[in-house]
């Protein structure tokens, strides 16, 4: 079994400058990828703030973060991920796009190279046929904000070979992190559970039954859960929710999985969650106000 030392992140966003960071700071060299300069400089200025944060709280030292941002380069071209080991897609939760990505980054790929997903949801099967290597292709799912979430899901598709599965097993261990092996199903272990309960915190909602405030502090208070599920939702970002609920919907077939309208109507109007300022809380001022 190959042991992976370099690693390629397609998609500089949140999840994958945070991939990125805890990669780095396992001691492996990152390429970090995007379309261009600009969005490689944000996913850039993301890792560096990370790493400040947690130097700031002790949690590394000042050689460890420099040492971390030594190992980082970026890319806007697909054939810079030509000598890598394991390259890990991180782009947004839409098949359509992984798929793509899969069909351009393949021909770049050193023969040994596993690809991975990020994905929080969509089949690792389906994807890897839009690859040309299905048997060195893994679900590595990690969770969101990565540097702080100790869980890792790993899932297999129909064909992914053992060996493969073993190097990334190992290579999410030289991380500190902890995996769980779901099996090839809609939204896997974390999400499956997840997701369907913040769908209902929205149907409480959109049903009159507490407002914003009163079914989080209900979820916080009465559940002892450390954000509530609307709260929880913004943070996630409410399309990411709706793509979920409704890849759950559509692979299930059980309308338990339906997506609340409310759901539906707020990512319509743009309304995505903290990322873009207004979700279930309105972001511009210094505290979160509830929008219902």
């Amino acid at each position: 079994m190959a042991e992976i030392r370099s690693v390629g992140v397609i998609g500089a966003g949140q999840m994958g400058s945070g991939i990125a960071q805890v990669v780095a700071l396992a001691g492996m060299k990152v390429r970090l990828y995007d379309l261009g300069s600009e969005q490689t400089e944000a996913g850039l200025a993301r890792i560096r703030k990370g790493l400040d944060r947690q130097l700031a709280s002790e949690k590394i030292g000042a050689g460890q973060r420099d040492a971390a941002l030594g190992l980082i380069e970026t890319s806007s071209d697909y054939a810079s991920l030509g000598d890598l080991d394991l390259v890990i897609e991180a782009a947004t939760e839409s098949e359509e796009i992984k798929r793509k990505i899969f069909r351009e980054v393949c021909p770049h790929l050193a023969k040994h190279a596993i690809l991975a997903s990020n994905t929080s949801s969509i089949s690792i099967t389906r994807l890897a046929s839009a690859s040309d290597r299905p048997e060195r292709f893994m679900g590595i799912h990690f969770m969101n904000p990565v540097p702080v979430m100790k869980l890792v899901e790993l899932v297999r598709g129909i064909a992914t070979g053992e060996e493969t599965f073993e190097a990334s097993r190992v290579f999410v261990d030289k991380l500190g992190k902890t995996t769980t092996v779901s099996e090839d199903f809609p939204a896997f272990i974390v999400n499956r559970i997840l997701l369907p309960m913040i769908n209902e915190a929205i149907y409480t909602l959109y049903e009159g039954v507490g407002s914003v405030t009163s079914i989080d502090t209900a979820m916080k208070l009465g559940a002892n859960h450390p954000m509530g599920p609307l709260q929880l939702a913004d943070f996630i970002g409410l399309d990411t929710c709706l793509s979920i609920m409704q890849v759950l919907h559509d692979g299930l077939s059980d309308s338990k999985y339906r997506p609340c309208p409310l759901l539906v109507k707020y990512v319509e109007a743009g309304w995505l969650g903290r990322k873009v300022g207004r979700g279930f809380y309105d972001y511009s001022g210094e505290e979160p106000v509830p929008t219902r």
